[in-house]
């Protein structure tokens, strides 16, 4: 009680900045309008009178993760409801494009009153977070209305948990109120054990990222997006990227093109705040870039090819025949990103060398040499030049990639069992 009533005043100090930093206008992020109201627990009423499935997912990779989660459950019970909360705005344009199938409403912030107001009005029957998004009060709250609390695909990094560790006494106030803990795999679990999570709240049921759904229309989506990139030019996505990473694409990509001059990148900035700047920094590079937002004509000349959208990743990796994931060559700074949509894709994978944020998915990949690490921009291009080069090294590649997707599938319906045992 005592450690969150510091807590409590520890957030009200820091509110302002972090309040912020969420509403702050920037190119290509959505406005919250009045919506923001939700965010202190002013959220309108549900359409259905029936008690939801409420599912938090805080931004865009959470969002993503839980689409394959609601499908399901939609399926199972047509009938039941599903809420989901995300506490961004680009989280909210993920969720908005299932339509009908769910009702969205924004996070409310992490004080009791705001939890209070939102589960008042809500009535959710239980509550599911997506991977690790865990606040003090809310769990406190929603646990006091007597609400079940599941994690689901659930993961704990090192340094997450190394974190969690020097702040022992209040992880012990999260994790009194879970049910379950679905984690992705055993080295989560234990970490999670390690910080006095009862074994039996813990289950490894597997990543749900494994069970990315290529639909129909996705699969057409690609390919006719090739069709207009070139069905027959060596095309490769570097996806995913950060600042201070785009710099390095662009040398390899030269480097590339020395070889290999009508080959296209598709280069796919992390965040949409950064489209502006990324096309520039294209322009100084002296590289033929275009917008994917213009709609202008592909050529032979089209050297780069800027997706500055959101939602189009699976489309976008799906047009390609290489994909190298970002976020992997800035050193610690931040970790890279989840290679299993371009595997599920059937694409060969490169990857620079700090990936510690998906380590056991990406270590599994490389030893069934379905991935590739690259060190640095020289290395990337000589990978890229391998694969493009030796058709059947690049076949080879694709299978070994199909194969351990396929083998690892299933975490959606492991995951299930767990929930509807509440």
């Amino acid at each position: 009680m005592i450690l969150r009533y510091f807590y409590t005043i520890f957030l009200f100090l820091l509110s302002p900045f972090l309040l912020y930093s969420l509403y702050k206008k920037k190119d290509g992020k959505p406005s919250f309008g009045l919506r923001w109201k939700e965010h202190f627990g002013f959220t309108p009423t549900l359409k259905s009178n029936i008690n939801p499935i409420w599912i938090h997912a805080v931004s865009v990779g959470e969002a993503i993760a839980a689409i394959p989660i609601i499908k399901t459950l939609k399926k199972q019970k047509p009938e039941q409801p599903i809420l989901v909360t995300t506490t961004t705005s680009t989280g909210a344009e993920q969720i908005e494009k299932l339509g009908d199938l769910v009702e969205h409403r924004y996070m409310p912030i992490d004080f009791c009153f705001a939890v209070r107001g939102f589960l008042k009005i809500t009535k959710p029957e239980k509550m599911l977070i997506m991977e690790t998004e865990l606040w003090p009060n809310t769990l406190h709250t929603v646990s006091k209305f007597g609400i079940p609390i599941s994690v689901l695909n659930a993961r704990l990094s090192e340094k997450s948990f190394l974190g969690y560790k020097k702040i022992q006494p209040i992880f012990n106030l999260l994790g009194k109120h879970l049910t379950h803990v679905c984690c992705q795999y055993q080295d989560d679990a234990d970490r999670f054990l390690a910080l006095g999570i009862n074994r039996e709240k813990v289950h490894v049921t597997g990543s749900v990222k494994f069970d990315v759904m290529i639909t129909q229309q996705i699969q057409e989506s690609g390919v006719e997006l090739r069709k207009q990139l070139g069905e027959f030019r060596p095309i490769w996505i570097a996806a995913s990227t950060h600042k201070g990473e785009d710099e390095q694409i662009l040398v390899a990509h030269k480097s590339l093109l020395l070889t290999i001059p009508t080959a296209l990148l598709i280069l796919v900035p992390r965040h949409p705040e950064r489209f502006n700047s990324v096309f520039e920094l294209c322009l100084q590079s002296n590289v033929n870039c275009i917008r994917r937002t213009l709609n202008q004509t592909i050529t032979a000349d089209t050297q780069v090819y800027l997706a500055d959208t959101m939602g189009e990743m699976l489309t976008l990796i799906g047009a390609s025949d290489i994909c190298f994931m970002g976020g992997s060559l800035l050193g610690d700074k931040v970790g890279g990103h989840n290679i299993l949509e371009p595997a599920a894709l059937g694409k060969p994978s490169l990857i620079g060398p700090s990936y510690f944020n998906f380590q056991e998915i990406t270590q599994q990949l490389i030893s069934n040499n379905a991935a590739i690490v690259s060190h640095n921009a020289t290395e990337l291009t000589d990978n890229l030049m391998m694969i493009f080069r030796d058709a059947q090294y690049k076949e080879q590649l694709q299978k070994n990639t199909l194969s351990f997707i396929q083998k690892n599938k299933g975490a959606v319906e492991k995951t299930l069992q767990q929930i509807n045992k509440i």
